[in-house]
């Protein structure tokens, strides 16, 4: 089985990539893991033309968001973890979603990503209010809705500034990875 653990923010080695570490080494026991940021995608955005609504085709050339979405239908359990830009999934992330609307099931014809996956979201901040958080992971679990991905766990962090915080999340990270590795 493949799980694919997404970094939702543009930073590669700051606290959401280390939960993505951790994460990963949790589950590794379980699953083939692939870890991406979504930094490393060149991705266009939306320009509303909603020719994807009648195509189920994106009019922009092909980009990071093809490549993407092969990623996620490969995969048996997608696990998103995004930071908290200004209460909302960072802007690189939100541009994706966009671009996914040929995969929408809100209208039709839509494309689809293979059934049977599990999709998972996690979202921290540097303040203490969780509502935040549960924002995040509320925008995550409706984008998976959309693709018809079920979500199966959320994870709200506060109080992450930093990789050093990190290690003091350690039990609720780890209760998370339960839920994927379905203990």
């Amino acid at each position: 089985m493949k799980a694919l653990l997404v970094n939702c923010g543009p930073v590669r080695d700051g606290a959401t990539a280390e939960i993505i570490r951790m994460i990963a080494a949790s589950v590794s026991a379980k699953y083939t893991v692939k870890s991406v940021c979504i930094g490393d995608y060149a991705i266009r955005f939306c320009t509303g033309c909603r020719s994807c609504h009648e195509t189920a085709e994106c009019a922009l050339p092909p980009d990071g968001v093809t490549a993407l979405m092969a990623e996620i239908a490969a995969a048996d359990a997608v696990i998103c973890v995004s930071p908290s830009y200004w209460a909302e999934i960072p802007a690189q992330f939100k541009a994706f979603i966009d671009r996914c609307t040929p995969w929408s099931n809100t209208h039709e014809p839509h494309r689809t990503v293979p059934g049977g996956k599990r999709g998972y979201a996690a979202a921290l901040r540097t303040g203490l209010n969780p509502a935040e958080c549960e924002r995040i992971t509320g925008s995550l679990a409706h984008f998976y809705g959309h693709l018809g991905i079920p979500c199966c766990g959320r994870l709200c962090l506060t109080g992450v500034e930093n990789k050093a915080d990190v290690s003091g999340k350690t039990d609720e990270i780890l209760r998370f990875c339960e839920k994927i590795n379905g203990e």
